[in-house]
C-alpha cells in the first residue's frame, strides 16, 4: 500500500471515530491506536488546551455516549499531506455536524496532523486544530 493511501485511510479513521450517527457507538478508543503513546493533541483559539491521548480521548468518549452529543459526524472536505521518508504532514479542511443538547449544529474548521512511519505503519504523532467560528 502506498504511504498516501495509508495516511489517507489513518485520517479517515481519525475523523470516523466520533461518528455516532444512527445510534451506532463512537469508537474513540481508536485514536488510542491511530496516535502515539506520546502523541500531542492541541485544540487552538481562544481558549488553548494541549491534551495527552488520554486526556483527549475521555471527555470525547462521555459526550458521544452519555446522550447530550447525538447525530454527530466530522470529516474532511480537502487535504494537502506532504510526505519525505518517514514523516508526513497534513493540513485538512473539515466540516463536522450533530446535535448537541438538543440543538442541532454545524461548523468546520482546518486540522494540521503530523505523522510518522512505524513498524505497524503510519501513526499520528501530533495533530493540532482550529474551529472556525
Amino acid at each position: 500500500m502506498s504511504s498516501k493511501i495509508e495516511i489517507d485511510s489513518v485520517t479517515a479513521d481519525f475523523f470516523g471515530a466520533f461518528d455516532n450517527r444512527g445510534g451506532k457507538a463512537a469508537d474513540v478508543a481508536r485514536i488510542k491506536r491511530l496516535v502515539l503513546p506520546g502523541g500531542v493533541i492541541v485544540k487552538t483559539g481562544p481558549e488553548l488546551t494541549v491534551y495527552t491521548v488520554d486526556e483527549f480521548v475521555e471527555p470525547r468518549r462521555r459526550l458521544l455516549t452519555d446522550g447530550r452529543l447525538v447525530e454527530f459526524s466530522e470529516w474532511e472536505t480537502s487535504e494537502r499531506t506532504e510526505i519525505a521518508g518517514d514523516i508526513a504532514s497534513r493540513f485538512s479542511e473539515y466540516r463536522k455536524s450533530g446535535i448537541l443538547d438538543g440543538e442541532p449544529f454545524e461548523g468546520g474548521g482546518t486540522k494540521t496532523i503530523q505523522l510518522v512511519r512505524t513498524s505497524e505503519g503510519w501513526r499520528i504523532s501530533a495533530l493540532a486544530w482550529y474551529d472556525r467560528p
